[in-house]
Parts: C-alpha cells; structure tokens; sequence
C-alpha cells in the first residue's frame, strides 16, 4: 500500500471513529463473507477492517479519551464495530444473530460440546465403532444405533479432533456458532469486556426488581422516607398505632370501635367460661 493510500484509509478510520459514540472491537475469526454481509444488513452499524497499524494511527489521532486502550485486544483478525447503539445492545444483537455451524478438525469448542443418549437414526453397521472410537456407548436398538448415555466429548477451549468431527458430522451436530462475536466496546472513555456485556436481560430485570424491593424495605424499615415510600410508611405507622391502642385499650376516636369490638370478645370469652 502506497503512503497516500495508507494516509486515506487512516483519516477514514479517524473520522468514523470520531463520528460514532461506541466504537468496538469484533473476531472476524474464520467468518464466511455471505455470513458477513447478511449480519451487515441486520445490525445499525459500521463495520471496517484494516490492518493494525492502520488501526492503531487512527485511534491515535482520534483524540478521545482512553480510546487507545482498545489497542490492547487488538489481536487476531479483528475489525472495528461502529454504533450509536449501546454497547450492551449491540452486543445482544450481534450475539442474536449467531447461527449454528458444523465443526471442522482443530476447530475449538467454546462451549461443552455433548452427545445425548438416544436413537441416532443410524442403521448397524460400521459407524457403531466409529461411535465407540470417541468413547460413546452404543448399541443397537429397534435396528437403529443408540447411544446409551449421554457423553462430552470435547470441553470450552478444547480443540476438536478428527474423531469427534466425524462424529458429529455422522450425527449432524452443528456445535458451533458462526457470526460476529464482540471483544470489547468503549464509550464515553469505558472500555467493556465482553464479560461485562454479555448480559442476561431476564436475570438484569430480575436484579433490578429485588435492589428496587430492598430499597423499599430498607427505607420503611428504618425510618428513612422518600417520595416513594412515604405512603407506605405513613400507613405501616398508622396499622401500627391502631394495635397499639387496641393491644393496651387506649381510647381514641378513630379505634374506639375496635376497642369495644375486642372487649366485646373477652366478655363473651369470660361469659363462656363462668356457665
């Protein structure tokens, strides 16, 4: 690449950069292009790829704050990810739109990669071995092979063999996931691990409404009003109060009528007891 060219490629990295308040950092990793381009026409955003010291110059000069921190988990092939989008929701729609592929020797597993027990559509033959090769307890029922137990047969960060791929690919297993898969995303001089992004929606709002419901107990409870609450404890002092008169037989004008109610009660408790 001529320098004029280099030159080009680094001002329009700068000015995407600039431009966009989330800037991240995605594995192009054994990405097919047609899997590529119809993620590019499901997600708001901007993707480039360049090489790193191309990368590197343009955050450089992009000014902004701790931005280049992000050349850190430049490694690999990666590419730039471009948004107005939160971070956390580009994460989950990059992560939504990840579709299962078939694994390949060397491949590494991300995820525990298993075997369940059950008919595999097979008829007998030589593919009981080969099922047996990796470990599986196979046997013949209802003139299918079965497996008899489930079984992993490669764990997260493992590479796949040429046995357990031939498996798999007998069985037709997809075990892996293909798309784009986010290293990290800065915003606003933060820089997000996908650890940090990849948030379960269900278990945050669950979160978020056990911290509301504590909060609420803890302002009630204590004594501390706010806006919020201050209903609730004005009633719980009030209910609080009503059994107090009642409990010590105060006469009061809003609770006479349960004094009497409660007097009432032991009278004929006593009446019973005396026949």
């Amino acid at each position: 690449m001529v320098r004029q060219e280099k030159v080009s490629e680094v001002g329009e990295l700068k000015t995407l950069i600039e431009k966009y308040p989330v800037v991240g950092i995605i594995s192009m990793h054994k990405l097919p292009g047609r899997q590529l381009q119809s993620i590019r026409h499901k997600i708001n955003a901007k993707i480039k790829m360049n090489k790193k010291t191309i990368t590197l110059r343009a955050l450089d000069l992009s000014g902004k704050k701790d931005i280049l921190k992000l050349s850190d988990k430049l490694t690999g092939s990666t590419a730039l990810i471009f948004s107005e989008e939160s971070p956390f929701k580009l994460f989950r729609i990059l992560k939504e739109n990840r579709s299962p592929a078939a694994a390949k020797a060397g491949d590494v597993a991300t995820r525990d990669i298993t075997i369940q027990k059950g008919s595999t559509g097979l008829p007998p033959g030589p593919a009981i071995s080969v099922l047996q090769k990796i470990g599986l307890k196979a046997s013949v029922q209802g003139g299918k092979i079965a497996v008899l137990q489930d079984k992993v047969v490669c764990k997260p960060g493992e590479k796949i063999s040429a046995d357990v791929a031939g498996v798999l690919s007998l069985l037709k297993i997809e075990p892996l996931d293909i798309g784009l898969d986010m290293i990290c995303a800065y915003e606003d001089g933060i820089i997000y691990d996908r650890s940090v992004l990849d948030v379960n929606v269900e278990d945050y709002i669950s979160d978020i409404q056990k911290c509301v419901s504590q909060a609420v107990n803890l302002s009630v409870n204590t004594g501390y009003p706010t806006k919020l609450t201050i209903e609730m404890m004005v009633q719980k002092a009030f209910n609080e109060t009503k059994s107090l008169c009642i409990e010590t037989n105060v006469v009061e004008k809003d609770f006479i009528d349960d004094v009497l109610i409660k007097a009432i009660n032991h009278a004929k408790a006593l009446e019973s007891k005396v026949q």
